[in-house]
């Protein structure tokens, strides 16, 4: 009873915004729940300041939810992702998979210097334009323990450049006459978020759905090597840890690959696949609306339009090599 009525009503609070986000989602599904549920979490924030109030009585309840909640639904991620299905397309892809990434990790640090963006904001619309969208940014939170200001900022760019994907590829794909797989590998590989990414691929055709959602979930899988490489980045960074690695390594990370493993062993019945996916983005979303009870517009509007412009110029490179390498590899 104690816990219920400390945490309880911030609880209910990020149930009740991730759940009409998660809904609203399903009706827009190229803003997605994530950005949805931020937004929603906002303008409670704003409301309460507003009337000269604050958010106090439901400050426990999300902390916890932003501590704590995150990890788990990275993990249930995992749950998704079977590791052979992964390995099997990534084999047929490695070429343009590997090839986006590392056009990508280049120019997010060539861009973000040369535009002076400060490292946490430069980090996370990197991996959010490189590698899974909002999950991504959620995955790298978890680590940076950023202001939360920057997050909400860089989903907002991830949304904005996700819109403009779903309207412009599949015009671009038709007039470059490429095939349903083309389209999906293309759509995979250079969409950010999941809901996007499908969007665009329905658009297209099913097939090309179909693939675009299968190599956007390969490519969701380089959330575990990102994660390790901020942590230890960390950590040289902060000459102040004692801990070993073991001890100080995320464990979320490790039980989201074993969670893989567990998926691609078959210990995960298929009619539970699609369920855990929503569990988890519903997890996201309501980590989300908690960050977003705590932003401010006079926040964001500091950052600047120099993040969005980095968004953007990430954007069309990802979307430029991944044709390229498809061209140059024979994917038409």
């Amino acid at each position: 009873m104690r816990f219920l009525g400390r945490f309880g009503p911030g609880l209910l609070l990020v149930a009740g915004l991730a759940t009409a986000a998660t809904l609203l989602g399903v009706m827009v599904p190229v803003a997605g729940a994530p950005v949805l549920a931020l937004a929603g979490g906002a303008g409670v924030g704003a409301v309460a300041r507003r009337y000269g109030t604050d958010t106090g009585r439901f400050e426990p309840g999300l902390v916890l939810t932003r501590q704590r909640v995150l990890g788990a639904a990275i993990v249930l991620l995992g749950l998704g992702l079977p590791v052979g299905a992964v390995l099997s397309v990534g084999r047929e892809t490695a070429v343009v998979l590997v090839g986006t990434l590392i056009a990508g990790a280049v120019a997010a640090v060539v861009v973000g210097r040369m535009l002076a963006l400060d490292r946490e904001s430069a980090i996370l619309v990197a991996v959010g334009t490189t590698i899974c969208g909002a999950s991504a940014i959620a995955a790298a939170t978890a680590v940076l323990k950023p202001d939360r200001d920057r997050v909400a900022y860089a989903l907002g760019t991830i949304f904005v450049f996700n819109v403009v994907a779903v309207l412009v590829y599949p015009p671009l794909g038709r007039l470059l006459g490429l095939s349903q797989e083309a389209f999906g590998l293309w759509a995979g590989t250079a969409i950010n978020d999941t809901s996007s990414v499908l969007a665009a691929g329905v658009i297209f055709g099913p097939a090309a759905a179909h693939f675009a959602v299968i190599v956007k979930l390969v490519r969701s899988l380089m959330i575990v090597p990102m994660c390790l490489g901020l942590h230890l980045a960390n950590r040289r960074a902060d000459t102040t840890a004692k801990s070993s690695v073991l001890q100080a390594f995320p464990l979320f990370v490790a039980l989201f690959l074993a969670a893989s493993v567990i998926a691609g062993l078959g210990m995960v019945p298929g009619s539970w696949t699609a369920p855990l996916a929503s569990i988890s983005a519903w997890l996201i979303a309501a980590v989300l609306a908690a960050i977003g009870t705590s932003l401010s517009w006079r926040q964001l509007r500091s950052a600047g339009s120099r993040p969005l412009l980095f968004g953007g110029i990430l954007a069309v490179i990802l979307a430029c090599s991944s044709l390229a390498l498809q061209f140059a590899t024979g994917w038409r």
